[in-house]
């Protein structure tokens, strides 16, 4: 299922182990090298210290209660997990990123990202623009196919404006087109006369 990001904070986390929540979802934490989250920070005032977080695939489900975890054995502290802690390091926050494409152009800036709640791969960004462009437009829905890098301060994607070559390179265009809404001629009977 695809959920929207911004859904999945202050979700609460329940254990089965004690049937009650534990803590909720603060953040997201994502590795930019592939967009996928491989945790959440969590809160809450059960917990021992902070901050503490959720491993993706200590997620026994999603459900509209929340995440379920076996206990809450299974949050850890930052230096539990290297890899959480090496992430968490690169302080990459996807949300708020600048986005523009392969020709310098802005697009605008990260306003939330859509999440396969099965993977928790990141498959969609939702991408506004500026204050003038807000007046006039709705956004942009980019999908993960159509990124080409991402640094410390911008995603960048393929560009949308595609050069058209003369007539002269691609040969005759009428010629090759198919009208995909036409249906072919059906073959007529022939009609056989005698004399």
């Amino acid at each position: 299922m695809l959920l929207l990001g911004e859904r999945l904070l202050g979700t609460p986390v329940m254990s089965l182990q004690v049937g009650v929540k534990v803590a909720e979802t603060v953040e997201p934490v994502i590795d930019p090298r592939n967009l996928v989250v491989v945790a959440y920070e969590v809160d809450g005032p059960l917990l021992e210290s902070h901050p503490k977080f959720i491993r993706i695939a200590d997620i026994r489900e999603l459900s509209d209660i929340g995440m379920i975890i076996d206990s809450s054995d299974e949050l850890v502290d930052l230096e539990d997990v290297i890899k959480i802690k090496e992430i968490r390091g690169l302080n990459f926050k996807l949300v708020g990123m600048k986005v523009i494409d392969e020709r310098g152009r802005r697009l605008g800036k990260v306003e939330d990202y859509t999440i396969d709640t099965d993977s928790f791969v990141v498959q969609q960004l939702s991408v506004r623009g500026g204050l003038l462009n807000n007046l006039s437009s709705t956004g942009h829905m980019i999908h993960r196919s159509q990124i080409t890098e991402i640094s410390d301060t911008v995603i960048t994607v393929k560009s949308t404006d595609k050069k058209l070559t003369s007539l002269e390179t691609q040969g005759d265009i009428h010629r090759t087109y198919t009208n995909p809404f036409r249906k072919p001629a059906e073959p007529q009977p022939e009609t056989v006369t005698t004399d």
